[in-house]
C-alpha cells in the first residue's frame, strides 16, 4: 500500500508514556477476524484446543525468554486472551529500579527493545510460527493489541479477578460471538 491509502489508524497509547518501563500493564490480545480458535467455554469451564494450548505454553516461557518480564493472572478465551505482565528492571536484580527511557522518536510501527511491545510482538510471532508449523493455520492474530497501564492497587486487585471471572462471564463477553449485535 502507498502511504496515501494507509488507513489512518489512532492510537490508543498513552502519549509520551515509556512503555519499557517498570509497571504493570494488563493486555488484551484477540484471535484474527475475532474466530473462535483457542478453545471451547461449556459451563464457565474453557477447554483448549491445540491452537490454544500452543498460545498457553508460549506465554508461560515468555518470563523465561525475557528477563525484564513477571507475569501475573492470564486467561485464554475462545477468541482472546487476558494478561497481567509486569515489566521489571533486571539491572538491578528487582522490580524495583530505575524506569529505562525509550526514545520518543521511534516511528510508527517500530517497537523498543524490552518494551510491551517487543514482548507482545515477540510471543504473537512464536504462536504464529508454531500454528503454521504444527497445525497449518496461517492467520492466528488480529493487528495490534490492547493495553492498559496498572497504577493503582486497587485496579491491580480489580483486574485480576475480571481475570479470573472471565470464563465463568463468557455468556455476557462482548468479545462473545453469540453476543454480536448488528451495528
Amino acid at each position: 500500500m502507498c502511504p496515501e491509502t494507509l488507513p489512518n489508524r489512532r492510537s490508543v497509547r498513552l502519549p509520551a508514556y515509556d512503555y519499557a518501563s517498570y509497571g504493570a500493564y494488563f493486555v488484551t490480545i484477540v484471535a484474527h477476524d475475532r474466530l473462535c480458535m483457542f478453545g471451547d467455554i461449556q459451563d464457565g469451564v474453557l477447554t483448549l484446543s491445540s491452537l490454544g494450548a500452543i498460545m498457553t505454553e508460549e506465554w508461560l516461557a515468555t518470563a523465561a525468554l525475557r528477563q525484564n518480564v513477571e507475569l501475573d493472572e492470564f486467561v485464554v478465551m475462545p477468541n482472546h486472551v487476558h494478561a497481567i505482565v509486569w515489566i521489571t528492571d533486571t539491572h538491578l536484580g528487582t522490580t524495583t529500579g530505575t524506569p529505562q527511557r525509550a526514545p520518543t522518536t521511534r516511528r510508527f510501527g517500530q517497537t523498543t527493545r524490552g518494551s510491551l511491545s517487543a514482548l507482545i510482538n515477540g510471543f504473537k510471532g512464536a504462536v504464529t510460527r508454531r500454528a503454521r508449523t504444527d497445525l497449518g493455520i496461517d492467520r492466528v492474530w488480529q493487528r495490534g493489541f490492547y493495553e492498559h497501564v496498572i497504577r493503582t492497587d486497587k485496579a491491580l486487585a480489580a483486574i485480576r479477578q475480571y481475570i479470573v471471572d472471565n470464563a465463568a462471564a463468557w455468556g455476557e463477553d462482548d468479545e462473545n460471538p453469540a453476543n454480536v449485535r448488528p451495528r
